[in-house]
């Protein structure tokens, strides 16, 4: 039987959901094995706090356990620091050293950012992985190791084996047992546990009175992505109780704190657009007609129905412009999002050919002047245009005589 709980004081590893107890019930299934283990998930998921509970619940509990970051060695140095050099064997190799493998004799290494292992070390930690034995650098004795292996890394193995930025040999015995840690955004019930931790360990660890955070708050930290996982949101718990110092934490220290005034929430914004500054902008107009032309319709309704005006006493100055009674009320759909815009027609069938984009524009813009009463601010900010766009747009068309900035 897998005791749960004991696996969750070991490592004191938070979270109540499905997805915790499932990869706690796997650690259990392989902790007290020696095979070698992959554990993989996002920056800042977690994956040392499962690397430290396989340990403290395997026969080597009481071994040491030593983490190397292998992305934070230089690849010039990380055999030396793995396998230990011999007196001599480089400049500035004053005596010998141990290797991180011979201190870990009897325990367990941990090696997180794997994937940024040089190739030439992979081969060799390949060979200690399998046979147990190594060289120095420097050295010609083969020395032995017993070290259970736990491997991490935020990468995708399989893609850099295609890649061969990883060997295939080594990815095939490493993912023999991968544990997942799954994001913060795949389990975020669990966040309040996760911030009720952080808060009290850290107002108790500097004095600082701790009154809690409104629902508010926490409703707001819960629709947020968390790119960063648990380590950005014990950061952001940090920086809030820091900042707003004996003060119950609200949406608004939280939005400020995340910066959601100013950033979306999306993670895959802003997006980059391949295209031609003037281009974008000119798509941008057009849309901005599409949506004044259901205003002018239902302005056109009010006059013609409502007043007998008519059509043609509201008729713009360019004909091809001419915009068709708005339909009937059975017609709309319910919600505006329904309609596609492909299917709006804001200019008449029979004068496609016969205008030009830059007529188009043009008169765009006129009419969007005179609805503002030559505000260009406002105009630009109407068409969704900056107003240098706007400035220089009125200067080609000729028009900036016709209209005063107020």
């Amino acid at each position: 039987m897998i005791d749960i709980d004991k696996i969750r004081r070991s490592a004191d590893i938070i979270g109540e959901s499905e997805e915790i107890h499932e990869m706690m019930a796997l650690i259990g299934q392989v902790a007290n094995t020696d095979i070698s283990v992959l554990i993989t998930g996002e920056s800042g998921a977690g994956k040392e706090v499962v690397a430290k509970a396989i340990h403290k619940n395997s026969r080597r509990k009481f071994e040491k356990m030593i983490t190397v970051n292998c992305a934070a060695i230089p690849s010039g140095i990380i055999e030396s620091e793995l396998f230990g050099h011999k007196k001599g064997s480089f400049t500035g190799a004053s005596e010998a050293r141990a290797g991180y493998f011979e201190a870990a004799h009897k325990g367990t290494m941990f090696l997180d950012e794997i994937g940024e292992l040089p190739l030439e070390t992979q081969a060799k930690l390949l060979r200690v992985i399998e046979q147990g034995e190594f060289m120095k650098v420097g050295d010609t004795n083969i020395m032995k190791t017993d070290v259970r292996i736990i491997a991490a890394t935020n990468r995708i193995l399989s893609e850099e084996v295609k890649k061969s930025n990883f060997r295939q040999d080594l990815y095939f015995r490493l993912k023999t047992i991968n544990i997942h840690v799954p994001p913060l955004r795949e389990h975020i019930n669990d966040m309040y546990l996760f911030i009720e931790r952080f808060a009290l360990l850290f107002t108790a660890k500097n004095d600082i009175p701790f009154k809690g955070f409104s629902s508010e708050a926490l409703t707001v930290m819960k629709r947020y992505a968390w790119p960063g996982n648990v380590r950005e949101l014990k950061n952001a718990v940090e920086s809030l109780l820091v900042m707003n110092r004996g003060e119950r934490i609200t949406d608004e220290m939280v939005t400020k704190q995340l910066k959601l005034d100013t950033y979306q929430t999306n993670p895959n914004l802003p997006v980059f657009v391949d295209a031609d500054a003037d281009k974008v902008e000119r798509e941008l107009i057009l849309k901005q007609l599409l949506f004044l032309r259901q205003d002018v319709n239902e302005i056109k309704q009010l006059m013609v129905g409502g007043r007998g005006v008519s059509v043609e006493a509201v008729q713009p100055s360019n004909p091809a412009l001419f915009l068709p009674p708005a339909a009937t009320t059975a017609n709309i759909p319910d919600s505006l999002a329904q309609v596609e815009d492909g299917t709006l027609h804001a200019i008449q069938d029979d004068v496609i050919g016969e205008i030009t984009m830059s007529e188009l524009e043009q008169e765009m813009i006129e009419r969007a002047l005179e609805k503002f009463r030559g505000n260009r601010r406002k105009t630009a900010r109407a068409l969704d245009i900056s107003e240098r766009t706007l400035y220089r747009k009125i200067n080609d068309y000729g028009i900036q005589k016709k209209f005063k900035d107020s």
